[in-house]
């Protein structure tokens, strides 16, 4: 099977809240990329609106939030699709991926492709 991922991955236990227009959900992430993340879909969730997933570095008080698509929901997991995130959080998330992959110049160049594919669907 042909690999599709055009970012890294990082696996990243941690506490996380979903903010829908509905309200908010407790959550867990599974993983992180800079374009992305999976976390386990809360009990009755069904929301297909966008949304903002916000969670804490661990041994921190640093909020990463990150507005989303979800992009699918199975097997008892959420694919979320950054829509949008502000440079504190995409500086943060990006050291954090640094820090647990080893390789900045595989982020530095995964930090430009996300900007170009964000610049080109909100021109």
């Amino acid at each position: 099977m042909e690999e599709k991922r055009k970012f890294s991955r990082i696996l990243f236990d941690a506490k996380a809240h979903l903010h829908t227009s509905n309200g908010e959900w407790h959550t867990r992430l599974h993983d992180l990329c800079l374009n992305g993340a999976m976390v386990e879909q809360p009990a009755g969730f069904t929301s297909t609106d966008p949304l903002e997933l916000v969670f804490t570095l661990p041994g921190s008080d640093i909020e990463v939030r990150m507005p989303a698509d979800v992009m699918y929901q199975r097997g008892g997991f959420l694919g979320l699709k950054c829509a949008f995130i502000d440079v504190d959080s995409i500086t943060h998330l990006r050291r954090l991926l640094e820090l647990n992959t080893g390789d900045s110049s595989l982020l530095n160049r995964e930090l430009s492709q996300f900007i170009a594919e964000h610049d080109q669907a909100n021109p």
